[in-house]
């Protein structure tokens, strides 16, 4: 497809503002370049791109999607569709993305990291084991995949597999809190292991001293130590909801309240719908904040529980 002279000089501009993560200036760039030529996938796709880093996830899929429709052998704008809408929840669409990326370009380690978290999620945890050992297999450098995999062998209690991950894990990224605490636990179940968890629970300084050289006992600890790991999971698991929803449905809530407060023409049908928009992310938010209270409060009571 010929590109205009024009086009590809907004294409430029829009790519050297990436590389100086001026966001707007590419957006805007990238928009011009939309109104000339609206069936290029690579204006969509760089606009999806900038929509991603600015946390416009709405925009972002439909444009990658756009790219999926002008170039569907394009395997990046279905992988990168997939992780989208994995961030969007949209987890069946999100997994059809990444398949069909994979099987366009089966060298994608992106696709098969995202298909981990997503069956995870799903708990369908042999899908992400698999899918964790691909992306391992083209990239064994991937500390995140290798932390994964060591939680996925731990939670079906396949010790000796755990350890392995959590050490390569630690090997690529050393003094990483979570594949420490995972080691600990995993090692715990194979016996002499003494290593303390580094962040499970905050300490007094006394407490420290009570339990630093003494190894944790398989048969005493064990228990305690995979429901602190659950725990601590699922806490990790609901801050990163909060994260989205400040991100997703508050923001954008807001932003149509704003938007429909400016202008005092507004329907009062269309003011009332944006109040109770922004009314349900509100009571959204608040019941991830306090099940997160919840959880926090829970992983203190067992640090302060530990067994001696």
């Amino acid at each position: 497809m010929s590109v205009p002279a024009k086009v590809d000089k907004l294409l430029q501009l829009a790519r050297l503002a990436i590389a100086e993560r001026d966001w707007n200036r590419a957006k805007q760039a990238y928009l011009q370049a939309l109104g000339l030529m609206s069936d290029l996938p690579d204006v969509h796709y760089g606009l999806a791109t900038v929509y991603f880093q600015t946390r416009e996830l709405t925009s972002a899929a439909h444009h990658f999607r756009e790219v999926t429709r002008l170039d569907p052998t394009r395997a990046a704008g279905f992988i990168s569709l997939g992780a989208v809408l994995k961030v969007l929840e949209q987890y069946d669409d999100a997994i059809a993305a990444l398949r069909r990326g994979l099987q366009l370009d089966s060298q994608r380690t992106e696709g098969y990291y995202n298909l981990g978290v997503i069956y995870r999620i799903q708990g369908k945890f042999d899908l992400a084991i698999q899918a964790y050992r691909e992306a391992i297999k083209l990239n064994p450098r991937m500390a995140d995949a290798h932390l994964n995999l060591g939680n996925l062998y731990a939670e079906r209690q396949l010790w000796r597999q755990a350890v392995e991950h959590f050490r390569e894990a630690l090997k690529l990224r050393p003094e990483w809190e979570k594949a420490e605490d995972g080691l600990a636990h995993a090692e715990a179940h194979l016996g002499g292991a003494k290593v303390e968890p580094a962040a499970a629970v905050k300490k007094d300084l006394s407490r420290e001293e009570k339990y630093r050289d003494k190894p944790l006992d398989p048969e005493r600890h064990g228990q305690y130590l995979l429901e602190l790991h659950h725990v601590s999971g699922e806490l990790e698991d609901v801050a990163r909801q909060l994260v989205a929803a400040l991100e997703r449905d508050l923001e954008q809530a807001l932003k149509a309240l704003s938007t429909a407060l400016l202008y005092p023409d507004t329907p009062r049908s269309q003011l009332d719908a944006c109040v109770e928009r922004f009314e349900k992310a509100m009571e959204r938010l608040r019941a991830v904040q306090q099940f997160l209270q919840r959880k926090t409060a829970q992983v203190k009571e067992m640090g302060d529980k530990f067994p001696g």
